[in-house]
């Protein structure tokens, strides 16, 4: 063997080392409890110990509180008023004020009840600015639902009281008495398409697609942003909080059982989903990760937050169909429910990276049709099984 062909073989051999090492998969984060020194490429494997509290409960190195979430509890007490005035129309001869639930959703000149004493009457806080980032085509279907209802609800004070297919009015329940809600001539329930859908074009938009998306995401982690006024808080921590605000501003949810909107429907699709559990475990998780400055963990947090939520609309809504196909008959309740389905199929748009997109949503209305008194069980189930594929749910739709 010659010395030029010696020297060639030995520069492949050491070339295929190098190779080897360059290219040694495994955790490359050091952040990370099985970080591999020598490895080159990360492989998904790494594995990080934050431990996540029982509560949504944080604290500063000094034991000062740092989370803060009361401008959603603001606005979640002021939907909580609105659905409870709303409400007030099934009741035949109640005459609702248009006036007054425009001033309730932009928050300009209404007088809160405000029984926790958040100032909010008066408050820069309202729900209307923060309807999908206050887009005038959704607050305008909104504020058209508000005037609707207002007008409706004069028709019973005038006598006109029975609600029929192509007659607004309170329809009465024919298998529960006991229920009658205030709807449109095609059975469309204004009370529900405002409450659950404000639940999906605030309360989810600003979750998922503001808050835990990148421009309130990549800030400051660093620096509390004003401990002289009590703000202990980072600006990335603080926008964490917000989106947990809008979710449930209960600390010890899911155990709290007093709980409304979007945890309210959390805990009744838990048994066939987990959703309670899952969202309010990833965003302890998450918070916890943020206050020890891992983005490699708050990121996973988001991911398996927006998941369940596109799963818990998804899942609502089908649960929502099933009920109407149980109730055809009581054209009160099937109309209610379609009513309920429509809200929380409109929600699951708002939720970032969806397979429920805005084209899906409105194809799904298309298919089942305006008019609920012009339903049918099939064009229903259609819709079920249909929704229930794109959000992953076929297996489980008929336990929802």
């Amino acid at each position: 063997m010659n010395l030029s062909f010696t020297k060639t073989l030995m520069a492949v051999f050491a070339c295929a080392i190098v190779m080897t090492s360059c290219n040694r998969e495994g955790c490359t984060d050091p952040a990370a409890t099985n970080y591999e020194e020598n490895a080159n490429t990360d492989d998904g494997t790494c594995e990080y110990a934050i431990d996540a509290p029982a509560t949504y409960e944080f604290t500063d190195a000094n034991g000062n509180n740092t989370v803060s979430y009361t401008g959603q509890r603001q606005r979640l007490n002021m939907l909580s008023e609105m659905t409870s005035y709303l409400k007030s129309a099934n009741t035949p001869g109640t005459a609702l004020d248009a006036a007054t639930l425009l001033a309730m959703y932009a928050n300009d000149g209404y007088t809160w009840e405000d029984t926790e004493g958040l100032d909010m009457t008066g408050s820069s806080k309202q729900l209307k600015n923060k309807t999908v980032g206050g887009d005038v085509f959704y607050t305008d279907m909104f504020e058209g639902y508000m005037n609707g209802i207002a007008e409706a609800s004069a028709t019973t004070v005038a006598g006109v009281t029975d609600g029929s297919a192509g007659q607004t009015g309170v329809v009465l329940s024919t298998t529960n008495p006991a229920k009658q809600y205030l709807q449109d001539g095609q059975g469309q329930e204004w009370t529900q398409l405002i409450e659950k859908g404000l639940m999906g074009a605030c309360f989810m938009y600003n979750i998922s697609s503001v808050y835990l998306a990148s421009g309130k995401m990549d800030v400051d982690n660093s620096t509390p942003v004003d401990p002289a006024a009590g703000k202990y808080y980072t600006a990335m921590e603080h926008h964490w909080d917000e989106a947990y605000g809008y979710f449930t501003d209960a600390v010890d949810y899911p155990d709290n059982g007093t709980n409304r909107f979007w945890g309210k429907y959390a805990n009744s699709r838990e048994v066939v989903l987990g959703s309670a559990s899952k969202i309010s475990e990833a965003f302890r998780l998450g918070r916890a990760a943020i206050s020890q400055d891992n983005m490699v963990v708050r990121d996973a947090q988001i991911e398996v937050i927006n998941r369940e939520l596109e799963r818990l609309a998804a899942g609502t809504a089908i649960h929502y169909l099933n009920d109407a196909i149980t109730d055809f008959g009581d054209d009160a309740l099937r109309n209610h429910e379609l009513s309920e389905f429509k809200a929380f199929l409109q929600a699951a748009q708002f939720v970032a990276g969806t397979s429920v997109t805005t084209a899906e949503v409105e194809h799904l209305l298309e298919d089942l049709g305006e008019d609920y008194y012009n339903v049918t069980t099939a064009s229903i189930t259609e819709v079920r099984d249909e929704l229930a594929a794109l959000a992953g749910l076929t297996d489980v739709a008929d336990q929802l």
